[in-house]
């Protein structure tokens, strides 16, 4: 009987920890969405961009990067971009899964608009300036 209890209270505690991880994760906050005039400028961008890459035309890429960029903790000049970074980046698999990967919003604490692009290991980030949205950078997604 005494067994019974013991395992009974165990059950109970190991629920209520449970019920008390699985709360804390559905408050935790959401980032804003983009506003949709700033979701409809990107998506107006990233039709272009997908074009250019579906197309595997590294000069159109090029043309839609703000260079440098920065690839692998180094800057990346447009000599460089054509030399090995757009082989290395824009593999058949990254290029499949730029057509079809959903976009991610973020505003950091300076007021800078980026969206990004999860391709396996990689995270593409696409950045708005004045001249508007390009493919800015690229970081790891761990």
């Amino acid at each position: 009987m005494l067994l019974m209890r013991r395992r009974a209270a165990i059950t109970a505690a190991f629920g209520l920890l449970l019920a008390a991880l699985s709360t804390g994760s559905a408050l935790a906050q959401r980032d804003p969405p983009a506003p949709p005039a700033l979701q409809a400028e990107f998506r107006q961008f990233l039709v272009g961009f997908r074009q250019a890459v579906r197309a595997n035309d590294a000069n159109a890429v090029a043309a839609l990067t703000r260079l440098p960029m920065q690839h692998n903790g180094d800057m990346h000049d447009q000599a460089a971009f054509h030399r090995t970074v757009y082989r290395q980046l824009f593999n058949v698999r990254n290029r499949t899964c730029l057509e079809t990967a959903r976009p991610s919003y973020n505003k950091d604490g300076y007021g800078n608009e980026s969206f990004f692009l999860f391709c396996g290991q990689t995270i593409f980030v696409f950045s708005k300036k004045d001249d508007g949205f390009r493919f800015a950078e690229t970081a790891v997604n761990d």
